[in-house]
């Protein structure tokens, strides 16, 4: 969100813990012609036999070479992917700018691997780079910019499981930087699935000057982005802070798993028939009406649904066609919504917040809560220590966890769309930029029996590896998420929780 909104569930939350025990102006290019196709030097998938994974070290293991070590902050090398997901064997294209005469991509995927988390499943051959053109916008009204460039190359994904995946960006000078990728699963059934937020990662994207939030003049920001473009340097965008942690514990515990973004439940409204549960992680503000539908649909199907992160679902979106395919441009005019042409003619697709007219659809109907404030730096204080999801943790009512609420955070908020015998699970009082309010994470158990964990803060899903950018973690609070996120997973993988 990264505004100021200061909610009032502090009101709502005595009553509600009183009841909890029970439950430059452009010119637009002609398509780019196809480069070159490198199928370069396969390396063995990631399926781990089950010897090995027997032996899997009890923490997460290292660092890998995944890893940046000279990230090119200055577009020494950039690029961006021509799909933001793929079915496995789908290849997907690459358009590269680089000051280096050549470069080479290297796939690593995410997971759980003895020796580091992320595991290398391809490589090119050296390719010849090329110094592309300039940011240039699309649609000048809306100032969305894309970049218009040649494809530089086309990775294979033939055996590559589903799953979260970054292609590093090597130059021959020694430059890298990367470009996220999700294979998505073929099938979600009897699976838990896990949702990369694209769309969110694109809303706060400036590359090329303009983002959702901001322009180069200051107040005209853009009213659509467009993934034809690269993340702002080094190109991971939240992937490392809000994703990856969680994928590593989840592929650790040997649920089923599947893979998904935003935009692919945007697109398929029944793309979660049959998973067992539903995994927003991370940032996850910008969601379509569609993909609200899709989850609401298959929560009524029993399927569970977690929130690991904050500020869910706060803005209505559209997606938009681009020259490169469907789904590819993120529409949202966010508080100049009236000038949405939408409307007048479709209210419910205007795109303002989920909360408020002309479509009032309350976040906290799906989540539990809603969005309360940013900047946050607060303790995550427990206050219904018996929930079976803080098992294994050894917390009593009011143990802190310092630094755990924040950047940003939600709370329970008086009104009707609120699930009634909405279970508090923690409540934190912190002042919101010198106005006093409160945080909560919460527990409910929808019709069907599935059931809603929303943890409430943004720095849930980075605790897990203690590091949350200049915030470190306490041992006990990393210990702490990991537990809760561990007992949480494997129950709602069982089918629904509240049954």
């Amino acid at each position: 969100m990264r505004a100021v909104v200061l909610g009032g569930g502090a009101v709502l939350l005595a009553a509600l813990l009183g009841a909890t025990a029970t439950a430059s102006a452009p010119t637009v290019a002609p398509p780019a012609p196809a480069g070159p196709t490198n199928q370069g030097a396969a390396v063995p998938a990631a399926q781990l036999p089950a010897a090995v994974a027997a032996a899997r070290p009890r923490r997460p293991p290292g660092t890998g070479a995944w890893r940046l070590t000279r990230p090119a902050l200055n577009s020494q090398i950039e690029g961006y992917a021509l799909r933001t997901s793929v079915d496995p064997g789908q290849p997907v294209g690459l358009r590269v700018s680089t000051t280096a005469p050549r470069f080479r991509v290297r796939a690593f995927r995410f997971g759980w691997y003895p020796g580091g988390e992320a595991h290398l499943v391809w490589q090119s051959g050296w390719l010849p780079g090329r110094r592309q053109s300039g940011p240039v916008f699309s649609d000048y009204a809306r100032r969305t910019v894309v970049a218009r460039w040649h494809r530089s190359a086309t990775v294979p994904t033939g055996g590559w499981l589903p799953g979260i995946y970054l292609l590093k960006l090597v130059a021959s000078t020694g430059w890298q930087s990367d470009v996220p990728l999700v294979v998505r699963s073929p099938s979600t059934w009897g699976r838990v699935a896990l949702l990369a937020p694209v769309a969110t990662w694109q809303a706060y994207n400036a590359w090329g000057g303009y983002s959702l939030y901001q322009g180069p003049d200051g107040d005209r920001r853009a009213w659509a982005v467009s993934f034809d473009r690269p993340f702002e340097a080094p190109g991971h965008a939240d992937l490392l802070y809000g994703v990856v942690p969680i994928v590593v514990q989840a592929e650790r515990l040997g649920i089923p798993l599947a893979y998904l973004t935003d935009i692919d439940i945007a697109a398929n409204p029944g793309v979660l028939t049959g998973a067992r549960a539903f995994v927003s992680m991370g940032h996850d503000e910008y969601w379509t009406p569609s993909m609200r539908a899709t989850v609401l649909r298959a929560r009524r199907h029993g399927t569970n649904v977690a929130f690991l992160g904050a500020d869910t679902e706060f803005w209505r979106i559209r997606l938009a066609r681009s020259l490169t395919g469907p789904d590819r441009v993120v529409v949202g005019y966010r508080w100049d919504y009236p000038l949405d042409p939408m409307l007048p003619r479709k209210p419910g697709l205007t795109t303002a917040p989920f909360s408020d007219p002309p479509a009032p659809r309350p976040e906290e109907a799906l989540t539990g809560m809603r969005y309360a404030c940013f900047p946050v730096d607060a303790p995550y204080r427990v206050v219904a220590p018996r929930w079976w999801g803080f098992a294994g943790t050894g917390v009593h009512a009011g143990r802190r966890f310092p630094h755990l609420v924040g950047v940003e955070a939600d709370e329970v908020h008086p009104g009707p769309a609120t699930p009634r015998r909405l279970r508090v699970l923690s409540s934190t009082s912190y002042s919101c930029n010198g106005v006093p309010t409160s945080s909560q994470s919460v527990y409910f158990t929808a019709r069907s029996g599935a059931g809603v964990f929303d943890a409430g803060t943004l720095r849930w899903t980075c605790s897990l590896t203690r590091r949350c950018g200049p915030v470190v973690m306490t041992r006990a609070t990393t210990r702490f998420t990991r537990t809760v996120t561990a007992t949480v997973l494997r129950r709602f993988a069982q089918g629904p929780a509240g049954r």
